[in-house]
């Protein structure tokens, strides 16, 4: 059910145009164009969670990119470089989103039979569309737990003189907390950890 959820919060980013845009580029209708994306979205979180979970570099690279989108919010619009633009150009996740596009284009093109390079276009105008989700999940999140217990201050004791505009205890306002972060990472991709 959370993972439905995380992948409705991406077609409602989407919206009914882009949506049409899909179809027409799948040679579908928007029934079918929302379930590509559903199987698309939902193959590209499986990736990341299962990369996030790795202990190697590419772990690494996945954690860091996820506390990147989670400092964003909390940090201010001059972080963004003027809006999520400042995430399209130069942001962490938009790389490793770009990095696991193709193993997941073949993986999407192998279980419903569309050609691998349109699965990827697909995935090319999901990427803007699932950094702006993954930041107002993780704007949510954190500004959800607040000072509460869910945020600990996991961060807090790991830097304890917070960055510029950043909320003090705020889960993953540091890119090494480590469980915060595989926290706040499971409740943003909707999956939870296994």
């Amino acid at each position: 059910m959370s993972e439905s959820s995380f992948q409705d919060d991406v077609l409602t980013e989407l919206g009914d145009d882009k949506l049409t845009e899909i179809a027409g580029l799948l040679g579908t209708d928007t029934n079918g164009a929302r379930d590509t994306v559903a199987a698309t979205v939902g193959a590209m979180t499986g990736d990341l969670q299962q990369k996030a979970d790795a202990d190697d570099d590419d772990g690494n690279e996945v954690r860091q990119a996820f506390a990147e989108v989670t400092q964003a919010p909390l940090e201010g619009v001059a972080t963004l470089g003027g809006g999520l633009g400042g995430l399209l150009s130069g942001g962490m996740m938009a790389g490793v989103l770009a990095k696991v596009s193709k193993p997941v284009a073949n993986a999407v093109s192998k279980k419903t039979g569309i050609p691998a390079p349109t699965v990827a276009r697909v995935i090319e105008m999901l990427i803007p569309v699932l950094l702006a989700v993954f930041a107002k999940r993780a704007a949510g999140k954190a500004g959800g737990a607040g000072a509460g217990a869910g945020a600990q201050s996991a961060a807090g004791a790991e830097s304890p003189i917070p960055s510029p505009g950043a909320v003090p205890g705020a889960a993953g306002a540091a890119p090494e907390a480590g469980g915060g972060l595989g926290d706040l990472l499971g409740q943003i991709l909707g999956g939870g950890k296994k």
